[in-house]
This record gives C-alpha cells, sequence and structure tokens, in this order.
C-alpha cells in the first residue's frame, strides 16, 4: 500500500486550484496539467531505426489497442509478415553458410596458391559472422532450482497458468527491470530479476511480473527467438564492419566509399527485418500483458506498470545510497555496513511516493510516448488495453510463508548486489 507524506498546498499559478506540494517530486496541477512536465526529454535526434521503431510502435499500440476495446481477444498470429521475416532471417544465416563453405573450398583447392588468403579470410569472417548462442552472466548471482527451491515452485506455478514449461536458472541483477531469454546452444530457458525492481513490488505484483516475463514463453515474441534473434545480431555486426570511418584520411575516404552500396543495403535489410518482425513484438507485448493479469490479477499488472512509470525514483534513491554511504572503513560488523538494509529502505522509499506522482507521470508517458524501449508499445496504451474489460482476478494468490522463504534463499544475491550498488553505483 502507498503511504502519502504530509504535504502542504498551494493554489495552481494557472487555474487558481489548491494542489499538493512534495518538495521530493514536482508540483504540478491535476486539473489544468501546469507544469506536468517541465524536464523536457533529450532532443537528440535517434538514428534512423530507432526513429522508425518509435513510430511504428505507437502505431501498432494503437491498433492493437483499438482492436482490444473492439472486443477482440488478441492471440499469437503467423501472417505474412513473419513468414518473411524468417525468409529473410535465414537468407542471413545462407550468406553466412556461404562465406564459410566458400572460405574452406578456397583453403581446399588452393593450397599452396593466393587463393588460401581469401580463403582464410572468408573463414574468419563467417567465424565472426556466425550465429551466436548466448551464455549466462559470469557477474551476476545465479540460482538453480537447489539454490531456490521455492521461488522455482512459484515460477512454476505460473508458467503452468501461462501454458508453457518453466525456466532452468534464475539470475538476479540491479537493473529496475525483469527480463526472459535462452542460453547455450540448447536454448535453456533463464529469468532474470532485476532487485531494484522486484524488492519494490507487493507479492501479488510479483506473481504479476513473472506473469508477463513468462508469456513471452508462449506467444509467439519472434524477434527473439533463434532464427530471428541471431539474423539481428549478424546483421548488427556486419554493419559495425562497414561502418564509415570518422575523420578518414585519402584512403580511408575511399574505403568510406567502396562501403556506401555494402552498408546502404545491410542498413536497408536491418530495417526491413525489424519493420516485418515489430508488429508481433508489439502483439507479444499485449499478450504479456494478458498473461501478467490473468497470474496475478489485472489490479496487480496494473500496479507492476505504474512502478516502472517511477522507476527513476527508484534509481536516484540509489544512486544517492552510493553517493552518500560509500564504504570508507573495513571490519566493522555487518550490520553497520553501509549496504545493510537497501533494499528496505529502497523499499520504503517507493512506498512514500503519493499518487499524485504515479498520476503525473502517467500523463508525461502520455505526452512523449514512455515506453520501455523503443520495440515496447507506448506504456499508456498497455495500460490502458488492460483496464478494458472486466478485471481479472488472480489465478495464482501469493502466500506470505513462501514469500519469507523466497526472501531468505535471495538473501546471498541481496547482499552481493547491494554492496555492488553502494560501492559503484547501478553503472556497474
Amino acid at each position: 500500500m502507498r503511504t502519502t507524506m504530509e504535504e502542504a498546498t498551494q493554489p495552481c499559478p494557472e487555474c487558481g486550484v489548491q494542489i499538493r506540494v512534495d518538495g521530493r517530486f514536482t508540483t504540478w496541477c491535476a486539473a489544468c496539467d501546469w507544469n506536468v512536465d517541465p524536464e523536457r526529454p533529450d532532443r537528440t535526434e535517434p538514428g534512423r531505426l530507432e526513429s522508425l521503431r518509435q513510430a511504428l510502435a505507437h502505431r501498432h499500440g494503437e491498433k492493437l489497442l483499438a482492436e482490444v476495446s473492439a472486443g477482440e481477444t488478441l492471440r499469437p498470429r503467423r501472417d505474412a509478415a513473419g513468414v518473411l521475416a524468417h525468409v529473410l532471417a535465414l537468407a542471413v544465416h545462407g550468406v553466412t553458410v556461404a562465406l564459410l563453405v566458400g572460405g574452406l573450398w578456397l583453403v581446399v583447392t588452393g593450397w599452396g596458391g593466393a587463393a588460401v588468403v581469401l580463403g582464410l579470410f572468408l573463414l574468419l569472417l563467417s567465424w565472426t559472422l556466425r550465429p551466436r548462442f548466448p551464455e549466462l552472466p559470469d557477474d551476476e548471482p545465479v540460482l538453480r532450482r537447489a539454490d531456490a527451491p521455492e521461488l522455482f515452485a512459484l515460477i512454476d506455478e505460473v508458467a503452468a497458468v501461462a501454458g508453457t514449461r518453466s525456466v532452468d536458472v534464475v539470475t538476479v541483477s540491479a537493473a529496475f527491470n525483469a527480463s526472459v531469454t535462452t542460453y547455450g546452444a540448447r536454448s535453456r530457458r533463464v529469468l532474470t530479476l532485476g532487485l531494484p525492481c522486484w524488492e519494490t513490488l507487493t507479492p501479488q505484483q510479483r506473481i504479476a511480473l513473472l506473469g508477463h516475463e513468462l508469456g513471452h514463453y508462449s506467444n509467439g515474441d519472434t524477434r527473439h527467438g533463434l532464427v530471428i534473434g541471431t539474423a539481428l545480431h549478424s546483421l548488427t555486426t556486419w554493419r559495425y564492419y562497414v561502418a564509415p570511418i570518422p575523420d578518414p584520411n585519402i584512403v580511408e575516404m575511399l574505403v568510406n566509399l567502396f562501403y556506401v552500396v555494402p552498408r546502404t543495403l545491410i542498413q536497408g535489410v536491418l530495417i526491413l527485418l525489424d519493420r516485418l518482425t515489430l508488429r508481433a513484438t508489439q502483439r507479444a507485448e499485449y499478450l504479456a500483458d494478458a498473461m501478467s493479469a490473468r497470474a496475478g490479477s489485472t489490479e496487480a499488472a496494473v500496479g507492476v506498470m505504474d512502478r516502472i512509470l517511477v522507476a527513476h525514483s527508484a534509481e536516484n534513491m540509489l544512486q544517492r545510497e552510493a553517493s552518500g554511504r560509500q564504504v570508507r572503513t573495513r571490519g566493522t560488523r555487518s550490520s553497520e555496513q553501509p549496504w545493510h538494509g537497501l533494499w528496505e529502505r529502497l523499499a520504503a522509499h517507493m512506498a512514500t511516493i503519493p499518487e499524485g506522482e504515479y498520476e503525473r507521470q502517467r500523463r508525461v508517458g502520455a505526452l512523449r510516448g514512455h515506453s520501455v524501449d523503443s520495440t515496447h508499445p507506448p506504456t499508456h496504451l498497455r495500460r490502458a488495453c488492460l483496464l478494458v474489460g472486466e478485471p481479472l482476478a488472480a489465478a495464482v494468490i501469493a502466500d506470505a510463508g513462501r514469500e519469507s522463504l523466497i526472501t531468505a534463499e535471495l538473501a546471498e544475491a541481496r547482499n552481493v548486489l547491494a554492496q555492488r550498488v553502494v560501492r559503484h553505483g547501478l553503472g556497474h
């Protein structure tokens, strides 16, 4: 439950309505939107691909919200764009295979001649462009079933509601986020829990968060699939290789000129593949949101979304802890260490954010088109979509006893990341 510190009031300079004043947050007027967005976003122009993503994300988000508002039930969909995206991705991988085969042929048939040099170059190039399988992070706490049986039991329950299998590994990070992906050639599943997010959610909201993330495994999110995901990575690598050389000399200017055609072609394929998959990615986010509501309840799913809107407040608080409570001495008792109780202090801070700040951030999000990133639908549209129709009750109910056990299972990870945040901030 959110608590509100004692607040003063003042008349709005625009309309005269009495407005609440909390020195920690922006003073604004809900009646006329005076000062609702005093901090203008960064005016730096995004790149061409990023601008296209943002425009399409907003357009697709509005269309999907209209579909839901009209009573249509969203489902995973395999359309012509998805089929074409897979064909294009396979063609990208085909180029890598062609480089490999061509390199081998030149090495074998041209051994002892100049062709072997080209063959070796093609083999090296195909190796750098090969599909990459993500690995587990080596700088974050990793939990397996034996380490956290209650946490995995909860994840299993939510996975059953989502109609998918559970995860193999949980990693814990210091990001205000959560995500799912696969790792290794066998595509094992991994869930990443960002402690700053996890620790500020209610138990029921945590279930909704798990529902959203596990929903991505069952809703046809092709962008993060094996074929298309690795093709996007390969294209990004190609683009890096042919990027123009800054401040070129005469020779480098000629190299830049030579790379114009392949760079344009690669950028075009990347934009096309991105566009072909973006609508499916938008749909996947809405479907994941629906699974969030189904698992944890509509109220909890909306609560998670609201928490994301004020993530900057949590990040600012943690940065203040890092700046003001740096470790200066050694050998003190653990109860006196500056990171002791960090997550409890963060939760207490987030509990005092007034409802007015949540509402302001929702309005700012609508004005700016806020989203988690350029591939996500705008957050205010996702929130509106959740609130269409009758609210859903939770399929998985939080249990206080289990929550205590899960907290104990995360104790070591909590301590490790608390120390890291206080010592180095959120950038490490």
